[in-house]
């Protein structure tokens, strides 16, 4: 298998720097949570100031994944793929030595930023590399069970990096990990084919689109700041909206190549595969918090134990990652999207019975682990359903369209549920109180993942065959005797 410049495309090393980009984005998700408390105590943070550690990197990568995926369809997947590592790295590296507030928030902006042009190109690549067949099931198993241990070990790592090693590490250990992956996309990765551009770049839809998901975003994480019907989230929200409708007029009518050809969402697999993801999003990041809150804030432990009783969820969630490979090639992937929410389902509502004299084994352990399985089961069908029958010159475009729900989904679902939560718990703030929250949060995110397996339902069977891509191979020179031969 080779690529049109005439280098030759190694699948297991591309699969291998995918797996560990992925691993990198996904424990920068959470490893930074567990040291929010002493990282404010360092460096001086107010108590609003310190949110912005977590809303600075959700802004930034919610905001430009669109972009992000276009840049890859436009200028090259190995080129946004080491770019976006350079700067994750970099920013890494200036986050660990921020002595100011906005040092440290400064950094985890330009975090999103490398993982907003990093993770839709790493996606796009892997579904090119492994298009159709068994291939592609074992490669988006083996993505989906990264994805997932990295999000649940940053829990672990970030908990035993705070606590025996000190805040700074916990973005200090992104350096190495981004030197690791940059130097496998070096090796592995072959130089992007040169496309016919279908056009100037639409750089009013790119404002547009960038514009309306960072304030979309942006009115959402400030709800722990200001009520859903105040007038600063209403008009943030409603800018936001009409910023987006622009944006989709603008595609329409544009001359220029399109930031979203729209004409992608007629593809159902797209549509359906992303509202599935915005509501898995949802629960998921809100489950998270929940449970974390819980073990630390009701059942009274650490954060390195808290990091350590994590792991459950994450095997599950590898266990359930190969199962999906195993019986992938048997069923079709609306089986493993409906089986895999109502389980993850199941697993919420199960949550949703804490106790406040509970226990890690009586309240915790069981239910992670059927979380895990459900959510490894459709965690890597869901990305290929959502890349199906789309050409690999979108795919980028699709792959960033995913993350853009996902991200959307989590920030939107942790406002929502977190803010039911905290009124059901009410202000005493007792141990009682909290574990009340708690549990009827974890109901509500049970709620979310039976959606989602509606949704699955009337995601097709079939997708659309993908348009033919638009590739100019570079000229070489040719002696007599190689006019003719194969490249």
């Amino acid at each position: 298998m080779t690529r049109h410049s005439g280098e030759v495309v190694r699948p297991g090393l591309i699969l291998a720097t995918v797996a560990v980009v992925q691993f990198l984005v996904s424990l920068d998700l959470s490893v930074v949570n567990v040291g929010l408390p002493e990282i404010g105590s360092a460096l001086g943070f107010s108590a609003v100031g310190l949110t912005w550690v977590i809303h600075a990197y959700a802004l930034t990568f919610g905001g430009l994944l669109l972009l992000g995926g276009k840049a890859a369809d436009r200028y090259g997947q190995r080129r946004m793929l080491m770019g976006g590592l350079g700067l994750f790295g970099l920013a890494s590296l200036a986050g660990g030595f921020a002595t100011e507030p906005w040092q440290l928030v400064a950094a985890r902006a330009a975090q999103g930023v490398g993982a907003a042009a990093l993770a839709p190109a790493a996606l796009a690549l892997l579904t090119a590399t492994f298009p159709t067949g068994k291939a592609r099931v074992r490669a988006f198993g083996i993505w989906s069970a990264t994805n997932a241990a990295g999000g649940a070990l940053g829990v672990l790592v970030g908990g035993l990096l705070t606590e025996f090693a000190g805040w700074r590490w916990v973005m200090f250990v992104n350096a190495p990990m981004a030197l690791f992956a940059l130097a496998m996309a070096w090796r592995g990765v072959a130089a992007d084919p040169v496309r016919r551009r279908a056009g100037r770049p639409d750089v009013l839809g790119g404002v547009l689109a960038t514009a309306g998901m960072s304030l979309l975003v942006f009115g959402i994480v400030r709800t722990d700041e200001h009520a859903w019907t105040s007038v600063v989230t209403v008009s943030t929200l409603a800018v936001a909206v009409l910023l987006l409708v622009l944006f989709v007029v603008v595609e329409r009518t544009t001359s220029r190549d399109p930031l979203v050809r729209l004409g992608l969402f007629a593809n159902r697999s797209v549509l359906g595969a992303n509202a599935y993801m915005l509501v898995v999003g949802g629960g998921m990041a809100s489950a998270f918090y929940f449970l974390s809150l819980y073990v630390q804030g009701v059942l009274g432990n650490g954060p390195a134990l808290a990091g350590v009783q994590f792991l459950p969820l994450a095997l599950g969630v590898i266990v359930g990652s190969v199962v999906a490979i195993k019986v992938g090639y048997r069923f079709a992937p609306r089986v493993l999207l409906v089986s895999g929410a109502l389980l993850t389902a199941a697993g919420f509502a199960w949550f949703g019975l804490i106790s406040v004299d509970g226990s890690f084994l009586a309240d915790v352990l069981g239910p992670s682990l059927l979380v895990g399985v459900g959510f490894g089961l459709c965690l890597g069908p869901i990305v290929s359903v959502a890349t199906a029958g789309v050409a690999s010159h979108e795919a980028g475009t699709a792959s960033g369209l995913l993350n853009s729900s996902r991200q959307i989904g989590a920030a939107l679902g942790l406002a929502a549920l977190g803010t039911a939560a905290q009124d059901r718990a009410g202000s005493a703030g007792t141990p009682g109180a909290l574990n009340e929250g708690y549990a009827f949060g974890l109901t509500l995110c049970a709620g979310l993942l039976v959606a989602a397996a509606l949704i699955a339902l009337v995601v097709p069977r079939r997708t659309a065959a993908p348009e033919p891509e638009v590739v100019v191979e570079p000229r070489r020179p040719q002696s007599a005797g190689m006019k003719g031969s194969a490249r």
